[in-house]
């Protein structure tokens, strides 16, 4: 049976970090589905825009090997997007593991046979750093 895997994330300045994460996630599934998040939803939660374009970041992310299907993240949500993707696993930085909101979507994802598997997070690199980096340029 095919594995569905899916994660999602902004990809704002695409870098190894988010190479590393995609290239990891399709070795544990058959199919994998990544969500980008838009414009909107990332100016909501971070109160600020990105530096890539939403389109340009979803291209971006589709033209990985990796990568079998790219959809818009316009929520939140996890259970919303399993309605409409019915992935098998979630893939997610280990950033997360252990934190209230993500026990709770554990739990919940569990009784569905999802399984929620983390990667490690990769310090060196990230769009934040990147981010501050050339904001003082």
């Amino acid at each position: 049976m095919k594995k569905i895997g899916y994660t999602t994330g902004v990809f704002d300045l695409f870098h190894i970090g988010h190479l590393n994460i995609l290239k990891r996630a399709r070795l544990e599934c058959d199919h994998l589905i990544v969500g980008v998040t838009t414009d909107e939803l990332c100016e909501s939660a971070k109160n600020q825009k990105p530096f890539i374009p939403f389109q340009e970041r979803m291209d971006l992310v589709e033209a990985v090997k990796y990568v079998d299907e790219v959809v818009p993240q316009t929520s939140y949500d996890k259970m919303e997007a399993w309605n409409n993707l019915k992935f098998d696993k979630m893939f997610v930085g280990d950033d997360w593991k252990g934190t209230d909101q993500w026990n709770q979507i554990e739990k919940e994802f569990s009784q569905l046979g999802v399984e929620i598997i983390y990667f490690p997070y990769t310090t060196h690199t990230s769009s934040t750093i990147l981010r501050k980096i050339l904001s003082k340029s």
